[in-house]
């Protein structure tokens, strides 16, 4: 799944938490979201902050994330379905995520399992229908050669 079609697939399951979710959807996903409130803390800088130059170099700040907010309201819950059905895939109950209230810890467990492979097959979630990137054995198109 690539970049545009895993934001697209995430947007299009706005609250679906049922089901799963391949590594790629959600990562793809994440690095949207990552990147995009990047830019919009930046925009937000520059159109609402204020800009401190110093002699050794300068700083931004607002406390007015306009942009940035209404980027967080509309990604929230899909971010959040996507991570459950990512958890889903690696056939782990959605409720697992709120351990990333453990400091620490928590955080570093979600992300080890959001880059774990899922379970191959179906699970207790739903078939393997994830289209996961690493599955070549399901998505080879090579002929075998019988030799009798």
């Amino acid at each position: 799944m690539g970049f545009a079609e895993a934001v697209r697939a995430c947007f299009s399951k706005y609250v679906t938490f049922s089901g799963r979710a391949s590594r790629s959807e959600f990562w793809w996903f994440a690095v949207f979201v990552f990147a995009t409130s990047i830019v919009l803390s930046i925009v937000d800088s520059i159109l609402f902050g204020e800009t401190v130059v110093t002699e050794t170099g300068f700083s931004a700040q607002t406390n007015t994330a306009i942009l940035s907010g209404l980027f967080f309201l509309a990604v929230f819950l899909p971010y959040l379905s996507v991570a459950v059905r990512r958890l889903h895939d690696t056939d782990r109950s959605g409720w697992w995520y709120w351990i990333a209230l453990v400091p620490i810890v928590g955080t570093i467990l979600l992300i080890v399992w959001f880059a774990t492979k899922g379970t191959d097959g179906g699970n207790r979630f739903g078939g393997n229908d994830t289209g996961d990137d690493d599955d070549l054995t399901a998505q080879s198109s090579v002929p075998t050669v019988d030799r009798d």
